[in-house]
């Protein structure tokens, strides 16, 4: 064999040979890590003497986890599905072939290319009772109006869901923009001849079409909102109190500030099952659907 042949039949394995065990040593090396470590009584260093599972129990006897896992479910419930629904919409109007769409597609994708942190400090400041929204509404004579959910315990995290709302319904508007301009026009314009509404023609036949894109979309929204970290510290630093905490924010404060590495790891680790948890299901159900449409 020449020694041209015996290049070409290694450079793939030399070129992907260093990307591979980077991810081995830094990605799934630490989750191991991470994983042992909740296994012990590790505290403001790692401890490698074995606990079983004490910091597990320990975990859920503790009340700010379940208030940061029922924080993690309204604020991934309601973020994904108002994402969702104001994508799908805004797709829909820019699927009209309307004008200036690439100033208004532009428009819409602004918000992603800002980091979390700056997200989280705008809505801040539109959001503070006495520098934003509010405040305006009086300067210009409403004095009876209020929106402090900001400083108010019972909706602080529902903030938190409009600056991610904001910040990720213009990519998922791209996301299914892109579903819809997939769409055959042969099928759509055999449904108009038919009689059949344009409403009706989006209800029963691109939507349903656009199924693997649901998918897809599922997948990155549910990973963004369980990983959730820096636009909640920005906006709200998981405040007042506790009232919007999440897992993420829960494992940093335990194993960087409050010297509880063992009990921060477990809660990294729970976070690691609750993303297994709801991908392999979608993953499985998305491939399952693509072999029977075959």
């Amino acid at each position: 064999m020449s020694l041209r042949k015996h290049f070409d039949r290694w450079i793939p394995q030399l070129v992907l040979g260093p990307t591979l065990i980077a991810s081995l040593l830094f990605v799934y090396g630490f989750i191991f890590l991470t994983g042992y470590i909740s296994l012990t009584e590790s505290r403001l260093m790692p401890n490698f003497d074995f606990a079983g599972l004490a910091q597990y129990q320990e975990l859920f006897d503790n009340e700010r986890w379940w208030t940061s896992l029922t924080n993690l479910g309204i604020f991934g419930s309601l973020f994904i599905l108002v994402s969702v629904v104001v994508g799908l919409f805004m797709a829909i109007l820019l699927d009209q072939k309307i004008r200036a769409e690439g100033a208004l597609r532009a428009v819409y994708l602004y918000p992603m290319a800002l980091s979390f942190i700056v997200t989280g400090t705008a809505w801040k400041w539109m959001l503070n009772p006495s520098l934003g929204l509010e405040k305006l509404m009086h300067d210009w004579g409403w004095s009876s109006f209020t929106f402090d959910w900001l400083v108010d315990s019972d909706m602080a995290i529902y903030t938190v869901v409009i600056a991610a709302v904001w910040q990720s319904s213009g990519f998922v508007m791209a996301l299914f923009l892109a579903g819809l301009r997939g769409i055959d026009d042969e099928i759509i314009k055999a449904a108009q001849v038919d009689g059949a509404s344009l409403p009706t023609i989006y209800r029963r036949i691109i939507i349903p079409a656009m199924r693997p894109v649901f998918f897809s979309v599922l997948l990155i929204l549910s990973h963004i909102a369980i990983k959730s970290f820096d636009l909640i510290i920005a906006l709200t630093a998981g405040g007042p109190g506790n009232s919007s905490s999440v897992p993420a924010i829960f494992m940093y404060q335990f194993s960087f500030t409050r010297g509880q590495l063992g009990l921060g790891s477990a809660s990294a680790m729970m976070m690691l099952a609750t993303i297994v948890a709801v991908l392999v299901p979608l993953m499985y159900l998305e491939a399952r659907s693509a072999k029977a449409m075959r």
